[in-house]
């Protein structure tokens, strides 16, 4: 059975169309009209494991904002649809990222009771022209919709770019694990309760 998803979403603020793969091969095809996010989502998908089609047009004239929380919204929606109630998943994962200075590390439960704790600070409110305040709405987004427990740490590091990007990657590695199929639940939701 196919585990992919699509998710269309409209409104007067952002235009947004997501395509999930969660047994894909970390193939991107991402255009927001954000070039550094476009970056970070091709990274999440690489190290995800995820093939990921997303095209975003917002009123970036305004500012990245809604851009950016909206397609994290779109993406944990189509992520949460392709999961088909969490079953034979394994559910948790984890991945730790170094980059150069900087390592981050991303702790995952797909357990539909969606939450976020983030403990990254960046040292530069922006990279080139992106807000740096704009990934917390992400990941914020991504968790609230995807139902998933995330924690994401910055252990340590200086440079913005790294932070950022090591935190993307992070959450695909702990993804990529969590919606790994497990033989051993015989297609069963991973929980005492039965279901997710």
């Amino acid at each position: 059975m196919a585990r992919t998803a699509e998710v269309v979403r409209n409104t007067k603020e952002t235009q947004i169309t997501v395509r999930v793969d969660l047994d894909g091969s970390g193939v991107a095809d991402v255009e927001t009209g954000v070039g550094f996010f476009d970056h970070m989502l091709d990274s999440f998908a690489r190290f995800a494991g995820v093939d990921l089609h997303v095209r975003t047009k917002g009123d970036l004239h305004i500012d990245f904002h809604h851009t950016v929380e909206d397609t994290g919204i779109v993406l944990g929606q189509a992520i949460n649809k392709a999961l088909d109630g969490f079953k034979g998943i394994r559910r948790f994962g984890h991945g730790y990222v170094p980059m150069d200075e900087t390592l981050t590390r991303c702790a995952l439960d797909l357990c539909n009771r969606p939450y976020l704790i983030w403990k990254v600070a960046f040292k530069t409110q922006k990279i080139g022209d992106f807000d740096t305040e704009l990934f917390k709405e992400f990941h914020q987004a991504f968790a609230m919709h995807s139902g998933a427990c995330v924690h994401i740490e910055t252990l340590y590091g200086d440079n913005s770019h790294h932070i950022a990007e090591s935190g993307f990657k992070a959450l695909g590695l702990a993804l990529r694990a969590a919606v790994e199929l497990d033989p051993k639940s015989h297609g069963r939701a991973p929980s005492t309760k039965g279901v997710l």
